[in-house]
């Protein structure tokens, strides 16, 4: 079965596994990020419709958990300008990799921590995975917690001139959650399934 290990690739003709039968795919728009599909599709019961798809690679975010000289657990967030939506938005360290597409999340969350933030860490551990949008996008996200760090000079592309990274406890950062001042749905997503599993 050709959904066995990815369902998101669709076949011409061929009912999905939701029944829905793609009849016609084309790329409407294509850049370095993302390319935009649009599929003529029939529904179970004979209704034609229409998807516009966009298509990104997967993504890695990353918690750094690490302690102040208090004793108290503190988190690293970037603060940068997200141009759609005309805000300096706080979140935690994340990106994919649009030209290797070979990386692995694990490689993808291990070079985005380092290049945002500076910080490497000794210990990476899996958190978990989530879809950013799976109304309109086929992307994947890949939660990861870092710990055991150590901190050396952020790599950050000439793009990425606008952001600044902070470190704040624990506390705070949840406190940042409470009172909206994170908005970034990645980030309280991330927090809330490592939470869950009582990795922090």
């Amino acid at each position: 079965m050709p959904y066995k290990n990815n369902p998101a690739i669709k076949i011409i003709g061929q009912a999905d596994p939701g029944g829905i039968v793609p009849e016609s795919s084309q790329i409407v728009y294509e850049n370095r990020w993302l390319k935009i599909r649009e599929d003529i599709i029939r529904y179970p019961d004979g209704l034609k419709g229409m998807f516009g798809v966009v298509e990104r690679n997967q993504f890695a975010v990353i918690l750094p958990l690490g302690q102040n000289k208090n004793g108290e657990k503190t988190v690293t967030l970037i603060r940068q300008y997200r141009y759609p939506v005309g805000e300096f938005l706080w979140e935690l360290p994340m990106g994919m990799w649009e030209l290797r597409p070979e990386a692995t999340p694990e490689m993808i969350a291990i070079g985005e921590l380092e290049e945002e933030t500076g910080l490497q860490a000794a210990t990476i551990t899996y958190g978990g995975s989530l879809y950013q949008g799976a109304g309109y996008s086929n992307q994947k996200g890949h939660i990861y917690l870092a710990t055991d760090l150590t901190q050396h000079k952020p790599k950050r592309e000439a793009t990425e001139q606008n952001m600044t990274c902070h470190t704040v406890t624990l506390t705070y950062f949840e406190e940042m959650i409470k009172t909206g001042k994170i908005m970034c749905m990645v980030t309280i997503a991330a927090f809330c399934l490592l939470r869950s599993k009582k990795l922090i």
